[in-house]
């Protein structure tokens, strides 16, 4: 079977210098303002769209032979070029990251970094690691999921969701991203005959890095963690033992015997970088299902009206507020309850901070508060 990729060079002569990076990007980028986000770097687009263009089924089969292109491409490179493959970087986006895999390992030598963007979830979710990106297929591999539940009919997500990186990053849980609406438009990286959607989730992992370029020194931040509701409790987000780590691409490199899943929230737009995270263990002596808000006061802003989760009876929640813009240094935070009352006694609960100078309160609900910077 004949198949036909094209390689564009961004800059006119392929530079072979050592300090030099080299980037493949792989399908689903927008070219413009991409090349002056990297100035002193090798640009190579693939061009597999004549293949890319059919129904789903078969543009996935064919990744694994424009893969083997790219890999063959990878080895004149190094061979006759001199480019050093630990400067190789492949990003690869939905079907694009798959070809990334197949290409770092069809390549003589493994390249340095292979960065996959929400990889396809249908034809390679579950699959043996040969059939998919993996980790085995570059120095460093790292995954930004942003699409990962299932919909339009399908059991599984646009995007994979099961860990194919040493490190797998999950922005928002990995499925519902903020800001983003469903339109009727052709899809922007590739058109399949089944879909006829923009899927503006399955792309928020193409932002995400983009905005690790644009706005390199506030980029998102995530953090190890077992599972997103963990995270959304507030209960990992230490920043010690690197169990942090800057999403994109200054992301670090972390090797370990499996996959490392991290988990973060973002805006709904750019800048994506969350800026305060907030706990609010509680000790409850009533049962309740308050409207409960919280309003942060900076010294850049304010963040008003927070919705916080229902609370129930004698347990301890922790609580993750995520606010649009950086409202500085924190000067007051404001609780508002709105007014509840038992529906048999019709005992009003009353919401207070606990001070631990008083010793025990008469107060129905006492809060422990403990603000801590979301970087």
């Amino acid at each position: 079977m004949m198949m036909c990729v094209t390689l564009c060079v961004a800059n006119q002569r392929l530079s072979a210098a050592a300090t030099s990076k080299t980037f493949f990007v792989i399908h689903g980028w927008t070219v413009s303002g991409l090349f002056e986000s990297w100035k002193d770097a090798n640009v190579i687009v693939v061009d597999w769209l004549d293949t890319a263009q059919n129904y789903y089924a078969l543009a996935a089969q064919n990744t694994k032979m424009v893969g083997q292109e790219i890999g063959l491409f990878i080895d004149w490179l190094e061979e006759s070029a001199n480019v050093p493959l630990e400067k190789l970087h492949l990003l690869g986006y939905s079907l694009g990251a798959h070809i990334a895999g197949f290409a770092g390992s069809h390549a003589t030598n493994k390249v340095g970094r292979i960065t996959g963007l929400d990889p396809a979830g249908p034809n390679f979710e579950g699959v043996h690691a040969h059939r998919r990106l993996s980790p085995d297929d570059a120095h460093f591999v790292d995954v930004l999921h942003t699409f990962t539940r299932g919909s339009l009919g399908l059991s599984i997500g646009i995007g994979i969701e099961q860990p194919v990186g040493h490190v797998d990053i999950y922005p928002n849980g990995g499925s519902f991203q903020p800001g983003s609406l469903f339109t009727m438009t052709s899809i922007c990286f590739l058109t399949i005959s089944i879909f006829n959607i923009k899927i503006c989730e399955h792309e928020r992992s193409v932002q995400l890095f983009i905005d690790s370029l644009l706005n390199e020194g506030e980029a998102s931040r995530a953090y190890i963690c077992g599972s997103n509701d963990m995270f959304n409790c507030g209960m990992c987000l230490q920043c010690h033992k690197n169990r942090r780590h800057i999403v994109g691409y200054d992301a670090s490199k972390v090797r370990k015997a499996r996959s490392i899943k991290m988990f973060t929230k973002t805006r709904g737009s750019l800048p994506f970088r969350g800026q305060f995270e907030n706990q609010l263990p509680k000790l409850n002596q009533l049962a309740m299902d308050p409207a409960l808000t919280v309003s942060l006061y900076g010294t850049n802003g304010e963040a008003e009206a927070l919705k916080l989760n229902k609370i129930t009876a004698n347990k301890t929640y922790s609580f993750l507020v995520v606010t649009e813009k950086d409202i500085g240094d924190l000067l007051m935070l404001k609780f508002k309850l709105k007014e509840v009352r038992a529906g048999e006694t019709q005992k009003k609960i009353v919401l207070c901070l606990k001070d631990p100078q008083m010793g025990s309160s008469a107060q129905d609900v006492h809060t422990i508060v403990r603000l801590t910077k979301y970087f």
